[in-house]
């Protein structure tokens, strides 16, 4: 019940995740990043089931080839002339030679068709990965301005920085919704490898986690000192 990531559960943490932004930012950016993020998790549940889903099509095109190639090696080896006398034995070996290189092309060729549905899927499923790849780092631009310190000390703004209006709790909060939204990516993704789980697939999905875990590490450290800001002004 527990060794698999359920996809629902992921989809509803999302959702509250969304809601909470919608009442706690209604105006933010990062409402609407997190309802994108909802938008792509949506789709992932359609691409999942195409995935998982035998593509008879491709599959009776690559059998169909795949036979084609078999009988034309069948009527070479059918169609030589065996006889091992000296007229013949020259153009016995000369024909073997060029038989056995187009076994080679014909095995590569039975390979690459094999290995055509999966490779299809596999195009798909990292192009989605780069989709959240993108939204992760959208994630952390929203995040990249909130500085807790520039946060209390007002006087140290200039004409042109952001505007900060936040009181400690709220980018708390607002922080804290950065990181969840981090996680939820890399839980995305990893629902592609728990489906397709091939190497390059794996691997792409290992570093888009290493990169969310890298962005949530800087968010952390934000938290800690408004962590300690907080206690700061509860001792005084």
């Amino acid at each position: 019940m527990y060794r698999k990531l359920d996809f629902n559960q992921i989809n509803d943490t999302i959702d509250k995740l969304h809601n909470r932004l919608i009442e706690r930012f209604p105006e933010s950016g990062l409402m609407a990043v997190c309802g994108e993020l909802k938008s792509i998790s949506a789709e992932t549940k359609t691409k999942i089931a195409w995935i998982n889903e035998p593509h008879l099509l491709l599959r009776f095109f690559s059998g169909f080839i795949i036979i084609i190639c078999l009988l034309a090696i069948y009527y070479s080896f059918y169609t030589l002339d065996w006889r091992l006398d000296e007229f013949h034995a020259i153009e016995l070996l000369q024909t073997v030679e060029s038989i056995v290189n187009e076994l080679i092309f014909i095995s590569i060729a039975i390979f690459f068709l094999i290995t055509l549905e999966t490779r299809f899927k596999r195009r798909k499923v990292l192009s989605s990965i780069n989709e959240l790849r993108a939204i992760a780092h959208i994630i952390d631009m929203h995040q990249l301005t909130k500085d807790p310190i520039e946060t209390v000390n007002k006087e140290m703004r200039t004409f042109s920085s952001p505007i900060r209006n936040m009181t400690i709790h709220q980018l708390s909060r607002y922080l804290d919704y950065c990181v969840e939204m981090l996680a939820i990516v890399g839980k995305v993704a990893a629902i592609y490898a728990q489906d397709l789980p091939e190497t390059a697939i794996v691997s792409a999905v290992n570093e888009l986690e290493s990169l969310t875990n890298g962005l949530s590490r800087k968010i952390w450290q934000k938290l800690i000192i408004l962590q300690e800001m907080t206690s700061s002004e509860k001792s005084m």
